[in-house]
């Protein structure tokens, strides 16, 4: 063995038929794109479904957007340039790729839904903004709910910076606004 080898320690990858990732929302404070980037490199699926909101476009208009989540989408060019079939499903947040359903790059296609057969039996896998009647009435005012979540996120942080240094323990603000919000 030489010692380049015996440097570099071998790292297996969990073999899966289909992995599904949705609403990554990258471009977002709340994206998460390093956890993803380790779980995609952990993996070695047959297809990845991406059911929508994989990058937020709403939140275009922003100079965020840092480079792990350039990474994240370089990932997934890599992962469809080897092989993987990427079927890229549309959401409510990069609706703007639905003049592009039904084409395909390569090994990426993009679509509003897809069928799958699955142990036997077929999978329909869509994006929930379909059942939304919000984002189909009033885009604006679920704009405006992106928007503020993203604010929500940034005075999160603070927060738990503050708690981390204080001692105390981490706190969600969106976790505790969804529970009272199903309250009401």
């Amino acid at each position: 063995m030489s010692a380049e080898t015996e440097s570099k320690p071998l790292k297996l990858k969990r073999k899966v038929e289909v992995a599904v990732i949705s609403d990554v929302h990258l471009g977002t404070y709340g994206c998460h794109a390093k956890e993803l980037l380790t779980y995609l490199s952990s993996i070695d699926p047959k297809k990845l479904v991406l059911n929508g909101d994989i990058v937020d476009i709403w939140q275009f208009s922003k100079r965020y957007f840092p480079k792990s989540h350039l990474k994240v989408i370089k990932k997934l060019i890599d992962m469809a340039a080897d092989g993987v079939e990427v079927i890229y499903i549309t959401g409510n947040h990069d609706e703007m790729l639905r003049k592009f359903s039904g084409t395909s790059i390569g090994n990426i296609s993009i679509v509003d839904k897809t069928v799958l057969e699955l142990d036997g039996k077929k999978a329909w896998i869509f994006h929930g903004d379909v059942f939304d009647v919000s984002i189909q009435n009033a885009k604006w005012l679920a704009k405006l709910g992106g928007y503020g979540y993203d604010m929500l996120i940034v005075l999160n942080g603070i927060i738990n910076w503050c708690l981390e240094k204080s001692g105390r323990e981490r706190y969600s603000l969106s976790k505790k606004i969804k529970t009272v919000s199903k309250v009401l």
